[in-house]
C-alpha cells in the first residue's frame, strides 16, 4: 500500500463536494467554500506548501473523473478551479497572518531590545530567532537621512539587499526605528557598520551615520544606541558634518558638559564681552569657530567664513582686546577653545546660560 503523502490529510471532503458540483451543475455555495477554506489555512498551519496541495487535489480529480456520468464530468473542471481557488484563499490567508504575526513580534523585540525592556534572559532567548547571540558584544549604527524610514521602504530594502549580498546570512539585525536605519552587528566584525555606513550614506542621499561603541550583553546593544543617537543629537548642535560619526571620537563632548554649570560659568566668563561688540557677540564667536576648526590658520578661516585675511585679522584682535585671552597664545587658546564648543553645545547666545 503506498504511503500517503502529507498534503492529501487536507483533502476531508473534497471529493465528495466535486462530486455534487459536477452532479448539479452548480458553483460551490458558501458553506463549501469556507470548509475548503479552513483546510487551506490547517495546511498553511502545517506547514504544507500550496504547490503539493494543488497537486493532490487535482490527482484526487482524475480519481474521480471516471466515476463521473458524461454530462457531469465536463463540469469537473470548473468544479476543480472553484475547490482549488477556495482552499489557496484560505492558504494565503493563513500565510499572511503568520507574516503579520512575525512582524509585530520582530518590532515588539526590536522595541524591547534598543529601550532594555523585558527580562535580559529572556531578551537573549528571543534574540537568536532573529540572527543575534547577545551573550557577545555588539556594536550599532545609525543613520538618518532627510525624511523619515521605515521597514520595506526603498532605502531599507537597498542598504538590507547590498549587506545580504555581502555578507550573507552573519548575525546581523537591520531594522528601522523613529524614521532611522539601524544596524546591529559583532562587535568583531566592524566591517560590517562600516560597509553599512557606505551604504546608508549613499541610499539616503547624503544622511548621516553615527556608530556607538561596542558593548557585551544585552544591555550592551542598549548603551551602544544611546550612544549613536547622542552622537547625532550632539551633530546638529555642533554642526558637525561628517557623514560618519564615531561615538568614540566623541567622548570629550559628554565630559564638557557633565557639569552644565561650571561650562555655563566658563562660557560666560570668557565669551561674554563679546556681546559688546558691534552686531553682538555671535560674528565674532563664528570667528573663533572657523579658526580652531582650520587649525587656528588665519588664511584658511578667512576663506571659510569669505573674509580677507586682513578682515579676519582685525576679528581676532578684536576678539583679544575684549575677551583679555590671545588666540594665538597656546595657552589661551585651550581656554578659548573650549568655551566656544560650550557655547556650541549650550546654544549660545541664542540661549540664556
Amino acid at each position: 500500500m503506498a504511503e500517503r503523502e502529507p498534503a492529501e490529510e487536507y483533502l476531508e471532503g473534497y471529493v465528495e463536494i466535486l462530486a455534487a458540483v459536477c452532479a448539479t451543475r452548480r458553483r460551490l455555495t458558501r458553506e463549501e467554500r469556507e470548509a475548503l477554506g479552513a483546510l487551506g489555512e490547517r495546511a498553511a498551519e502545517a506547514g504544507i506548501g500550496l504547490r503539493a496541495l494543488v497537486r493532490v487535489h487535482l490527482s484526487a480529480a482524475q480519481r474521480v473523473r471516471p466515476g463521473l456520468p458524461r454530462a457531469a464530468a465536463e463540469h469537473l473542471l470548473s468544479a476543480v478551479e472553484q475547490a482549488v481557488d477556495a482552499f489557496a484563499e484560505g492558504h494565503e490567508r493563513a500565510q499572511r497572518l503568520a507574516v503579520r504575526q512575525e512582524e509585530a513580534a520582530r518590532r515588539e523585540f526590536i522595541d524591547d531590545l534598543l529601550q532594555g525592556r523585558s527580562g535580559l534572559g529572556r531578551l537573549a532567548e528571543r534574540a537568536e530567532r532573529f540572527g543575534l547571540l547577545l551573550s557577545h558584544a555588539h556594536a550599532v549604527a545609525v543613520a538618518q537621512g532627510p525624511e523619515p524610514y521605515s521597514d520595506g521602504y526603498a532605502v531599507t530594502r537597498t542598504v538590507e539587499s547590498s549587506l545580504v549580498a555581502r555578507f550573507g546570512n552573519r548575525r546581523i539585525l537591520l531594522t528601522t526605528k523613529d524614521g532611522r536605519l539601524i544596524c546591529v552587528a559583532p562587535a568583531d566584525e566592524p566591517e560590517v557598520l562600516a560597509h553599512f555606513a557606505k551604504q546608508a550614506y549613499a541610499a539616503t542621499d547624503g544622511g548621516q551615520v553615527a556608530i556607538g561603541r561596542a558593548h557585551p550583553g544585552a544591555g550592551g546593544v542598549v548603551h551602544s544606541y544611546e550612544e549613536a543617537l547622542n552622537a547625532l543629537a550632539l551633530a546638529a548642535r555642533m554642526d558637525l558634518t561628517d557623514p560618519v560619526l564615531h561615538a568614540a571620537d566623541l567622548l570629550v563632548y559628554p565630559v564638557l558638559t557633565r557639569d552644565r554649570q561650571a561650562m555655563a560659568e566658563l562660557v560666560g566668563t570668557v565669551l561674554g564681552p563679546l556681546r559688546q561688540a558691534r552686531g553682538g557677540a555671535e560674528p565674532l564667536l563664528d570667528t573663533l569657530t572657523a579658526y580652531f576648526d582650520s587649525g587656528c590658520v588665519t588664511a584658511q578661516a578667512a576663506r571659510s567664513l569669505s573674509l580677507s585675511v586682513r578682515a579676519m585679522t582685525y576679528r581676532l584682535d578684536r576678539i583679544h582686546r575684549l575677551t583679555g585671552a590671545d588666540p594665538g597664545d597656546p595657552v589661551q587658546r585651550y581656554t578659548l577653545q573650549t568655551a566656544v564648543i560650550g557655547a556650541r553645545l549650550l546654544d549660545w547666545p541664542h540661549q540664556p546660560l
